[in-house]
């Protein structure tokens, strides 16, 4: 039975560089065999979480709930069966999946709002979202990472490898493209050899990464 991957795009542009790592790893996913599920955030925008929302939350935390079947006993109030019936598909994509692909750019420091309404719709106290290893394809217009100067404002990988490791893929790898406003922005002409670098080795390692974890989605041990 092939390997599941669950790939969702959070960018605002449709050329952008976070899509186009995640559509190489997903295209060399596919070649290999994986089953795959896509869904363009940015397209089809998720309405932002109501209190309905967080009542399921509470109660889940509260209840003990674990899994996707008790938070689907929980819904009560007419509001918090309408909450329930947008975040069942979502979770049911995840448990679905035994990889989850996110191709996200980097907004102001951290990660659109596009993503954050997903996350906030399938976050339950207590329930793990499914997939045991992640894979995220970020850009970013500068440079963000070890001994950078702009290294403190980096809070799309720290949040969201916080996030997922908090709520299940134990194994979260990273593809970075950096420095994508070199090529447009004339201060930073200079680094326009770095930029392609960083924008060639995140589309050759997410290939590589694809093709291998296709073959074997074995979580690496933590």
């Amino acid at each position: 039975m092939p390997a599941n991957l669950l790939h969702v795009d959070a960018s605002a542009r449709t050329q952008s560089y976070s899509r186009a790592t995640g559509a190489a790893f997903a295209d060399a996913w596919r070649a290999a065999g994986g089953g795959y599920t896509y869904r363009d955030l940015a397209a089809e925008p998720l309405p932002h979480i109501t209190e309905a929302n967080t009542e399921l939350s509470a109660m889940a935390g509260l209840d003990g709930v674990t899994d996707v079947a008790g938070l689907a006993r929980l819904p009560r109030t007419a509001a918090q069966r309408a909450a329930w019936a947008r975040s069942e598909p979502l979770l049911a994509e995840l448990q679905a999946a035994d990889v989850l692909l996110i191709g996200t750019p980097m907004y102001n420091f951290g990660i659109p709002s596009a993503l954050k309404s997903w996350i906030d719709q399938v976050t339950f106290a207590g329930v793990k979202l499914g997939p045991g290893i992640a894979v995220v394809a970020t850009a970013r217009g500068g440079s963000y990472g070890p001994g950078a100067p702009q290294e403190p404002y980096e809070f799309q990988e720290r949040y969201l490898r916080a996030y997922l490791t908090s709520y299940g893929p134990a194994d979260v790898r990273f593809l970075n493209t950096e420095l994508t406003l070199a090529p447009v922005l004339p201060p930073m002409s200079g680094l326009i050899e770095q930029h392609h670098a960083s924008r060639d080795a995140a589309l050759d390692e997410a290939r590589t990464l694809a093709r291998r974890l296709a073959a074997d989605p074995t979580p690496a041990a933590a």
